[in-house]
């Protein structure tokens, strides 16, 4: 290192040292950028309570901990942790955003299942929504049943009565709509637009949540900059330029192909760790510089 040292003009360390100090500087915000989908959505609890040492916390612990095994390989699955008896058992799932990668899925589900134990102690059951992912666990059945109940319901200030505004809304919605699929994600200008229905569900179903979701965010938030419609097995939002920040914070796109983001995830992860060894070395060479 002291030979490279040796052939680096002062003034060519004076700039890399800056540039060092610069990359520093920045690195804060780009980590907080990538923890957009940790941000809280809404959650709840539901009684029965049960005691501490108990079968089904027993089981219930060991439901939480597939949960988190599972989001490493895969976006949805759910699992039941039978017990002796029915209220002893343990049922729950968990569903990440349709385009997070799986190692962005794993941090959110860990994220979720080490929030919802303090959120709701000793409560046979309990559903947490992040930005990124969703967790349910309960000991009486809910999987595979459909409920279009609505959980939370958010619509940002109205822009007022803007023809051109609300026509790009309404054919974004409309798009997610005929898009098919769990997962759906497009826009048209500023206007973006997202809706996922949980994994359990049939597609009839699915399409079923969906489209009441859509149907209740043009109702109830009328002209609104933005809207979130989540309902118990579905969401659907929607979002424009200075509508709601977590929103935009993340361009949805309507194509997703899992080998190029792979292969782009790689590729990006070898640039890391060259960068990281080049910031090493110009550590080395700034400390020595400035002796």
């Amino acid at each position: 290192m002291a030979t490279l040292r040796n052939t680096l003009s002062p003034n060519l360390i004076k700039s890399l040292c800056f540039f060092f100090s610069l990359l520093a500087a920045t690195a804060p915000s780009l980590s907080s950028a990538t923890s957009a989908t940790d941000t809280f959505v809404f959650g709840g609890c539901s009684d029965p309570k049960f005691s501490p040492a108990s079968p089904y916390e027993s089981n219930l612990n060991s439901l939480l901990t597939s949960l988190v095994n599972s989001a490493t390989y895969s976006s949805y699955n759910n699992f039941t942790i039978m017990g002796s008896s029915t209220s002893d058992t343990a049922r729950g799932l968990f569903q990440c955003r349709g385009d997070l990668s799986m190692p962005d899925c794993a941090t959110c589900v860990a994220r979720a299942v080490s929030q919802v134990g303090p959120l709701c102690p000793y409560h046979c059951g309990g559903v947490l929504q992040l930005v990124g992912c969703y967790i349910k666990y309960d000991n009486i059945s809910f999987l595979g049943q459909e409920d279009k109940t609505v959980v939370l319901k958010k619509c940002g200030t109205s822009e007022g009565y803007n023809t051109d505004g609300i026509s790009r809304r309404d054919a974004v919605l409309t798009g997610l709509l005929n898009a098919g699929g769990y997962f759906r994600a497009g826009g048209s200008g500023d206007v973006q637009g997202m809706g996922q229905c949980v994994g359990d569900l049939t597609v009839s179903e699915c399409q079923d949540c969906v489209g009441t979701a859509i149907g209740r965010l043009k109702s109830d938030c009328g002209t609104a900059v933005f809207g979130d419609m989540f309902l118990a097995k579905c969401y659907a939002r929607y979002s424009t330029d200075g509508g709601q920040s977590y929103a935009k914070s993340h361009k949805y796109k309507t194509n997703y192909g899992g080998e190029r983001t792979f292969a782009i995830i790689i590729g990006l992860l070898a640039a890391v760790v060259l960068l990281i060894i080049f910031l090493l070395f110009l550590r080395g060479v700034c400390s020595r510089g400035g002796k």
